[in-house]
C-alpha cells in the first residue's frame, strides 16, 4: 500500500510471481526454451505470458523482457495488457512471442490443478490460492499461508531433476521474498 499512491496501484501477487519466475529462468535458463522441427532451442529474452479470464475466453498477454523490468515497469505493462484483453482491443504483439506462461487459479478458490503448457514453450507454473492452512513445524502444528505450485514441463526438453531445481528456487523466493533482492542487483 505504501506504493499505491505514488505508482497508481497496489502490486499483486501475479506481478510478484511474474518477477519471481522472470529470475528463475534467468538463473536456471534451461527453462526458457522450447522445442523446434529439429533441436531444443534456448531463448535469451524472458517473455512472461499470464494467463488471464476474460468474457471470450483465456488470453496470455505477455510481457517481454520481465526480468529487465522493475516490479513497477511489470505492474504497469501487465495493466496495461490486461486492460486491453479485457475491452477485447489486444494487439496481435500483446498476444505472442511468449517463453513461459503462468497461469493463477487462486481467485477461483482452487488449491492445486495441473496445467496445459502453452505449446511451443518448455513449461507452465500454475499457482493455486493463498490460503491459511494447518501445517506442521517444528514438531508443531501452526497455521501458516500456503499455496500450491504445479510446475508441468516437456520432458523433450528438460528432465524432473532440473525442473525441481527451477521449482524450488522459485518457492525460496516466494518465501523469502527479500531474496529477490539480491537477484536483481546481480
Amino acid at each position: 500500500k505504501r506504493v499505491a499512491d505514488e505508482w497508481g496501484f497496489v502490486p499483486s501477487y501475479n506481478d510478484l510471481l511474474g518477477k519471481i519466475v522472470a529470475a528463475g529462468l534467468r538463473k536456471y535458463p534451461y527453462m526458457n526454451a522450447r522445442l523446434t522441427a529439429d533441436a531444443i532451442e534456448y531463448i535469451k529474452p524472458i517473455n512472461i505470458g499470464i494467463a488471464v479470464d476474460t468474457d471470450r475466453g483465456l488470453i496470455v498477454p505477455v510481457i517481454r523482457n520481465a526480468d529487465q523490468k522493475s516490479l513497477r515497469q511489470f505492474g504497469l505493462e501487465f495493466r496495461q495488457l490486461l486492460e486491453r484483453a479485457r475491452n477485447r482491443k489486444s494487439l496481435p504483439d500483446d498476444l505472442s512471442g511468449g517463453t513461459f506462461t503462468i497461469t493463477n487459479l487462486g481467485s477461483f478458490g482452487v488449491d492445486a490443478f495441473t496445467p496445459v503448457i502453452n505449446l511451443p514453450e518448455a513449461a507452465i507454473l500454475g499457482v493455486g490460492r493463498i490460503a491459511p492452512k494447518v501445517v506442521p513445524r517444528d514438531d508443531q502444528m501452526v497455521i501458516r499461508t500456503m499455496c500450491t505450485l504445479s510446475l508441468v514441463f516437456d520432458h523433450r526438453i528438460v528432465d524432473g531433476a532440473p525442473a525441481a531445481r527451477f521449482l524450488k528456487y522459485i518457492r525460496e523466493l516466494i518465501e523469502e521474498p527479500y531474496l529477490l533482492v539480491s537477484v536483481i542487483q546481480e
